[in-house]
């Protein structure tokens, strides 16, 4: 489900739970973006995700959590790429794994999120979960635009 493909009466059920989510109305938010989740929609899996993995206006669940955080991040958003990505660097909701940390952290890279092109490269100046690698980490920061990094 994309933006362009909602009906008017789905537009502002969307809105509001957007709205109600940076309302701090985390239950309501919950209520209106789960249809929208379960339809497939990115953004609204990627709200649910935070929700769960913070128990925001639902009971914490790390299950949930890493599921709708990889549903959304399978589907190319940036931001849920870069969640999947430190969620397997910290152990956190997801096995703590190195080199699933760095796929993901590189597919979000690779749609130009900074913070993911400065997770990597602080990875490889400290060797975490790659093989250290100064060269490369150089290039990353360059890339995150920290020219005096690099």
């Amino acid at each position: 489900m994309t933006e362009t493909t909602r009906t008017d009466n789905e537009e502002m059920d969307f809105s509001s739970g957007l709205a109600a989510f940076e309302a701090k109305h985390f239950s309501r938010a919950m209520q209106l973006l789960s249809p929208f989740a379960e339809k497939g929609d990115a953004h609204a899996q990627h709200m649910l995700a935070i929700m769960y993995q913070n128990g925001l206006g639902t009971v914490q669940s790390d299950e949930k959590a890493y599921k709708w955080m990889l549903a959304s991040a399978e589907q190319g958003y940036a931001i849920a790429q870069h969640g999947v990505g430190f969620m397997h660097l910290e152990g956190e909701c997801a096995e703590k794994d190195g080199a699933k940390a760095v796929e993901w952290f590189t597919k979000a890279a690779e749609q130009g999120l900074q913070g993911s092109l400065t997770t990597l490269a602080m990875m490889y100046e400290q060797g975490q979960g790659v093989e250290r690698d100064p060269a490369k980490a150089k290039e990353l920061y360059k890339a995150a635009g920290f020219d005096d990094l690099a």
